[in-house]
This record gives C-alpha cells, sequence and structure tokens, in this order.
C-alpha cells in the first residue's frame, strides 16, 4: 500500500483502507476506485492522506494504532462531555467534568493497555476518520502522543494516568471561547486570538473547581500553552517554572497541530511535524521530551515513499521500535528506474544511509 498525500490522487486510483466517519460507518470502502468526485470529497472532508493500493507494495501493512471501537468512544465521550459544559454556567460545568473524570480514566487506563500490547511504534496515519469537530479529535490525539511519551519516559502508572486526563482536558476551556471565534473556518485576527488565548486559563479555572480531579490536571490546561524561554502564554512561564506534564502535552499539542489538516493550512507529514519540534527543542519544548516522543512514534508511516542519500527511492516497509528515524525501506527505484526485484533496506543497520526526502505526492500508482 502508499500513502499518498489526498492533493495529489487522480481519478481510477483504488483506495486501500476503508474511510469511516465517527460513528464507524465506512464512507469509502477499501478497494474503491476513486472518481474525481470521491477525492474532491475527501479534500472537502479535511483529510490529507489516504493509503492506496499498488500491486508493488500491496503487502506492506499501515501500522497499528487504537482499536476504531476504543477510538470512536473516546472521541465521543469528549464531544459529549465537552458541548455539555458549553451549555452550563461555570458552576454546573464543575459536576459535569466530575461526572465525566471517571470514564475519561477508565478510557485512558484502556488506551495505556492498547499501547503497550502493541509492541509497533505508534502511528496515527493507520488512521482514516472524519470527523466534525476538530477540537474532540485533537483532544484524543493529544491524550494518545502525551500517553506514548510518559510511557516512554517510564513514568509510572499513576503518572501516566494523570498526564492523560490533564491531556484530554487541556483545550476544555475552549469551550468558553465565543462560537464565532472557536468555529471560524479561517486564520484568526489578533483581536480574535487574544480572545482564544482565555481559554489556558478557562479551563484551569473549570477543572480545579472539581474536588475528585487533582490540581496538577488543572495546571495541564494552564501550562500546555507555556514555552521554556518563557515566550508562551497565560504567564510566560519558563524552564522549571513549567510543570513536567504542561511540557509533555505542549509537544503533543503542537504535533497535532500541524500535522492535521486546516481550512488555511495543509497538514504536515510526522517527520515534518518532528522538524518543527527539533527546532524548537531547548528553547520551547524539553529535548528529552522532544526525544522520548521521537522514540515513541512512528515518523515515517509505512507506505511513505522515501528518497534515501544514495538517491534510491522507496517506500517505507517496516518500524524499527526505538528509531522511529531508522526505518526498514523497499527499494522500488535505483538510477532514476523502476527495479522487477525489490528488495528491503534496514537503516538501522545501513547507518550510513540517511532519508533524505518523502514523497506522498508520487501519484504515479498502477491500476
Amino acid at each position: 500500500m502508499r500513502l499518498l498525500a489526498t492533493d495529489s490522487l487522480i481519478p481510477g486510483v483504488e483506495l486501500g483502507k476503508s474511510i469511516q466517519n465517527e460513528n464507524g460507518q465506512i464512507l469509502l470502502g477499501e478497494g474503491i476506485q476513486l472518481s474525481e468526485r470521491m477525492i474532491q470529497r475527501l479534500k472537502d472532508l479535511n483529510i490529507p492522506f489516504v493509503y492506496i493500493k499498488d500491486p508493488r507494495t500491496d503487502h506492506i501493512k499501515p501500522g497499528k494504532s487504537i482499536s476504531d471501537a476504543l477510538r470512536r468512544e473516546a472521541v465521543q465521550t469528549i464531544e459529549n462531555t465537552f458541548v455539555d459544559i458549553q451549555r452550563k454556567d461555570v458552576f454546573s460545568s464543575s459536576f459535569v467534568i466530575e461526572k465525566a473524570s471517571k470514564r475519561f480514566n477508565e478510557l485512558i487506563r484502556n488506551i495505556m493497555n492498547e499501547i503497550r500490547g502493541d509492541q509497533d511504534l505508534l502511528t496515527m496515519m493507520a488512521d482514516v476518520f472524519t470527523y466534525d469537530n476538530y477540537i474532540f479529535t485533537h483532544s484524543f490525539n493529544v491524550t494518545l502522543y502525551s500517553l506514548a511519551i510518559g510511557m516512554e519516559m517510564q513514568l509510572n502508572q499513576k503518572q501516566v494516568e494523570m498526564l492523560g486526563l490533564g491531556a484530554i482536558l487541556h483545550d476544555v476551556g475552549k469551550m468558553l471561547v465565543p462560537a464565532e471565534i472557536l468555529m471560524k473556518p479561517d486564520r484568526l485576527t489578533e483581536e480574535e486570538f487574544e480572545e482564544m488565548k482565555k481559554h489556558s486559563e478557562a479551563g484551569f479555572e473549570l477543572i480545579r473547581g472539581v474536588k475528585t480531579v487533582p490540581v496538577l490536571v488543572a495546571h495541564c490546561a494552564y501550562q500546555h500553552h507555556e514555552r521554556l524561554d518563557g515566550s508562551g502564554y497565560p504567564r510566560g512561564l519558563g524552564g522549571e517554572d513549567i510543570h513536567t506534564f504542561g511540557k509533555i502535552i505542549a509537544v503533543a499539542d503542537v504535533f497535532d497541530a500541524v500535522t492535521s489538516n486546516r481550512v488555511y493550512r495543509k497538514a504536515m507529514l510526522p517527520h515534518e511535524g518532528l522538524e518543527i519540534l527539533y527546532a524548537g527543542a531547548g528553547t520551547q519544548f524539553d529535548t528529552k521530551i522532544v526525544e522520548a516522543f521521537r522514540r515513541a512514534v512512528a515518523i515515517y508511516p509505512n507506505g511513505l515513499g522515501v528518497v534515501l542519500s544514495d538517491g534510491r527511492q522507496g517506500v517505507v516497509s517496516r518500524q524499527n521500535v526505538g528509531a522511529s528515524d531508522r526505518p526498514v525501506i523497499e527499494i522500488l527505484e535505483e538510477n532514476g528506474l523502476p527495479i522487477i526485484d525489490t528488495y528491503e533496506v534496514d537503516l538501522k543497520t545501513y547507518l550510513h544511509l540517511m532519508i533524505t526526502g518523502s514523497d506522498s505526492s508520487d501519484s504515479k500508482v498502477s491500476h
């Protein structure tokens, strides 16, 4: 299977992995030949990448992630809770969070069990779902990444569970942001952004009034936009004044934001998102946390077309746990020409080779 950018699809290619909505209903099934209208529909749904069938690489399977059922349950629980908060006053919202916290903790433990039970690297590219509201899926994705980081850093069970709850609720304050700003389809004005920035403090105030939730969870909402160099908000904290959980969620939050499709910006591939994190490592983000993220998450997802430093081209076929930047590559082209007998190169073994580029826009797929 090949992983291609939706913008580069051409009519006639076959879908390699079904696309579902938030209720698990299949919108486009595996094996269907995509028409121009279907491709436009995928673009309208803000789906950045899809898996396409390719006879040369059909043996390559998408990496594993969280089960479809658990993902749907988690996102639906987040949505129900957040919408309920949006409809109530601040005082009543505390009871909504208190009631939901038990269910959130159960979901977090279930997610942790699935991550532990899968020895492969975590990948979100294998999940092709459509959702009506970015905030709910973002909250889930940030939770997933945060848990993966926390477990990679070998935090204890209680710490990881608390981190997960902080990640689920990190954006709950957005429910108090005016709807016309929250749901605006394009870039915010400077004044609107200042209003949006208030969600960190609003989330802190909402959560800290909940008796059954540790105050540290409230600080996750308060601190996830703080930066090591003091350039963040709302308080301009820096260095050790930012809790480790705040630093972890900051990394997860930024990565998911840049690798998600928005109306005003196309989604980056995972390795491009990692470059953003490394560019800020030591100044905005904790380097140890960025490194833990790199070890836990598939940076070059299975099916992604890549170019090696010696000019050979291929597709990522398998992951090396603990070395997400050194996957196994199936070579498809040498000296610019396709080869009949493809073969694998394990970058963990051939350390002199590097991935110098990726090509998710190559729509020259046999069909």
